[in-house]
């Protein structure tokens, strides 16, 4: 598929998830962090959901995780999807979770607590969405 060629429903950036898709967009994950506590925010807040603190900046994160939970996806909703496919919450290195899929890997090879790093899938020039594979 190429970045023109697509089917998958896409995010749309608002002004406080703008700064997230742009990371990715340039090959870099980012989250909020907290300039009060130091905790990581995802999914993009007004305030930071460990201290209530209003001072979040956009930082660069690791893309180094664990999966927490996953499911195979044996029955798309749409044709936009080629089944199977992994769907996943992934804990990011520095605490904070994502919903994301697991990519280039047999669903039978996915398991809970295995290793992943992000990996950015380019679906149209404006749109880059963040993936996982295993790691190693």
């Amino acid at each position: 598929m190429t970045t023109t060629e697509h089917l998958r429903p896409l995010p749309r950036p608002t002004r406080l998830s703008a700064p997230f898709w742009d990371g990715c967009r340039e090959g870099e994950l980012r989250a909020q962090q907290c300039r009060d506590c130091g905790g990581f925010v995802f999914l993009p807040q007004e305030f930071c959901s460990h201290c209530l603190g209003l001072d979040l900046s956009w930082v660069p994160c690791s893309g180094e995780g664990e999966i927490v939970s996953f499911t195979v996806i044996g029955r798309a909703q749409t044709p936009a999807f080629a089944t199977p496919y992994v769907v996943a919450v992934v804990r990011l290195r520095e605490g904070h979770e994502m919903l994301t899929n697991i990519i280039d890997a047999a669903p039978a090879d996915v398991t809970v607590g295995a290793a992943v790093t992000v990996s950015f899938l380019p679906v149209t020039a404006e749109t880059t969405l963040p993936c996982f594979v295993l790691a190693g």
